[in-house]
C-alpha cells in the first residue's frame, strides 16, 4: 500500500527567490529545519528537528536530482519513512510561482501514521513560515498571505484500509 502527500501553494514571488528558499542551508533553516544542505546531486545530508518518543529528530536525506530551478528529489527517512520528496516550480507570472511539494512512499500502517502527521505540519511549513522567509527575503514588511493546500485523499482512503484490515485481522 502506498499514499502520498502533495500540496501545491503559489507564492507572490519570481522562481529565483522560491527555489533560493528551496537549495540554501541557510533558507531551509529558516522555514523548515536546521540542516547542513548542499545543492549536488548525491549529497548526503540531515534535517533536524525535536525529537518525540519514537523519533530521533534526525532525518536522513539525499539529493537524488536536480533541474534548477524548476525541479529537485530528495531521499527523507527516518523513523518508520523511507520516501522521497519533490519539489517543482512553475512560473505562473513575472512575479509568481507555483510550488509542488510531493511527498512518497510510505508503506505500511506505522508510516501512515506519520505521513498524517507530516501532512497536519505541511500547511503551517509552506503556508506561513516559507512565504514569511521569502517576505523577508523580499524586504517587503507584511505577510503575502500565500497559503497551502494540502491534498491527501487517497492517503486517508489507504490509511482506513489498512486500519480496517488490521481490526478485523484474527491475530490481532
Amino acid at each position: 500500500m502506498k499514499a502520498d502527500i502533495d500540496a501545491t501553494v503559489t507564492y507572490p514571488h519570481p522562481v529565483q527567490r522560491v527555489w533560493a528558499a528551496l537549495t540554501s542551508r541557510e533558507a531551509l533553516a529558516a522555514w523548515l529545519m536546521p540542516n547542513d544542505f548542499e545543492l549536488v546531486v548525491g549529497h548526503a545530508f540531515t534535517l533536524r528537528t525535536r525529537p518525540v518518543p519514537g523519533f530521533d529528530g534526525i532525518v536522513p536525506c539525499e539529493v537524488l536530482e536536480l533541474d534548477p530551478p524548476t525541479h529537485m528529489v530528495w531521499s527523507w527517512r527516518g523513523g518508520n519513512i523511507d520516501t522521497t520528496v519533490t519539489f517543482t516550480l512553475e512560473a505562473t507570472g513575472p512575479a509568481s510561482t507555483r510550488l509542488r511539494m510531493h511527498q512518497a512512499g510510505f508503506h505500511r500502517l506505522g508510516a501512515q501514521l506519520t505521513r498524517r502527521i507530516l501532512a497536519g505540519g505541511f500547511p503551517r511549513l509552506l503556508g506561513r513560515r516559507l512565504p514569511a522567509s521569502l517576505d523577508r527575503v523580499a524586504g517587503t514588511t507584511e505577510a503575502t498571505g500565500a497559503t497551502a493546500a494540502v491534498h491527501c485523499a487517497e492517503g486517508r482512503r489507504a490509511y482506513r484500509g489498512v486500519f480496517g484490515r488490521w481490526r478485523q485481522s484474527p491475530t490481532r
